[in-house]
């Protein structure tokens, strides 16, 4: 039996989706969710639902009875840091007490010194619940997955093309973004297939890029030119209290932005194409998709 967390989440729900194509029959899946009134959908495709949260161990316990491999979905605790290495931590020792043969933990790509990074509190709950697993004595998969393509949009900020600036002060910094969709049928091949026992995966793209690179590839989907300003972080930090912007936001952006002037996630590596059978989506792609039917009214009115 296999189970999903965080399956009414984005990740969980698509690694779900990719295991039933993958022909794994619904009486091998269970998925767990804090909240079993959001669920319709997923009962709805015949999957078992467990409910459990994170932060109470005994529903953990309770939910994972029975289950041999264990998708780990890393926890979106939005307080403290800290909470997130407390949830992993919490759900392994379930799972061990439970009897949980594998977990497939969904962690996040590092380089070296990341220490020194704007991120570093949260490469550090990583690292922690990393470390937690290969001590628990259960088999584990880790899979340090990239920066998803999916947060180019909301860095970039919904009226990009209207006003055809990115302004954001990543600097030159490079990442290597990587399609969240794909990542999760990556994590179900690993689920659904054997050999990835105490294993651990780097799932990047196979190439970084910037937000200039960015921008030439909105110019080229909108038809029209798109300008990258980077300006230093107080300044945009300003920029975004003039316009309203709560403060938890402005830290995020911010912090990330300054992560990526870092150079910390430039990790190119061809392991995720190997597991997918084909080239991951590019950043041109996932542009296209996304910009190359923008509103021309709004295009127009630059």
């Amino acid at each position: 039996m296999i189970l999903v967390t965080g399956a009414t989440g984005q990740f969980g729900g698509k690694a779900i989706d990719h295991l039933l194509k993958k022909g794994i029959e619904t009486s091998q899946i269970s998925a767990l969710v804090r909240d079993a009134a959001k669920s319709k959908g997923i009962q709805e495709k015949g999957i078992e639902i467990r409910v459990g949260d994170y932060s109470n161990y005994g529903s953990l316990v309770q939910a994972f009875n029975g289950i041999d491999k264990l998708l780990l979905v890393s926890s979106n605790d939005r307080q403290a840091v800290e909470n997130r290495t407390a949830h992993h931590l919490n759900a392994i020792k379930a799972a061990k007490q439970a009897g949980v043969k594998h977990i497939v933990y969904t962690s996040f790509v590092r380089k070296p010194n990341f220490e020194d990074s704007a991120i570093a509190g949260f490469q550090n709950a990583h690292v922690e619940s990393e470390a937690f697993l290969m001590n628990s004595g259960i088999n584990y998969t880790i899979l340090q997955n990239g920066i998803y393509l999916e947060m180019i949009p909301v860095f970039l900020g919904e009226k990009v093309v209207e006003k055809g600036t990115i302004v954001f002060p990543a600097q030159n910094g490079r990442a290597s973004y990587v399609l969240r969709e794909e990542l999760a049928e990556a994590a179900a091949h690993i689920l659904a297939t054997d050999g990835h026992q105490n294993k651990l995966y780097k799932f990047t793209n196979t190439d970084s890029v910037s937000f200039l690179d960015i921008a030439v590839e909105l110019s080229r989907a909108i038809g029209k030119e798109v300008a990258y300003h980077s300006p230093p972080v107080e300044e945009f930090e300003s920029m975004l209290k003039s316009f309203g912007v709560p403060d938890q936001y402005i830290g995020m952006f911010t912090t990330w932005a300054t992560a990526l002037s870092q150079h910390t996630m430039d990790a190119d590596d061809p392991t995720l194409e190997r597991f997918l059978g084909r080239k991951p989506t590019t950043m041109k792609q996932f542009i296209d998709q996304v910009y190359a039917h923008a509103d021309s009214e709004n295009v127009s009115q630059v």
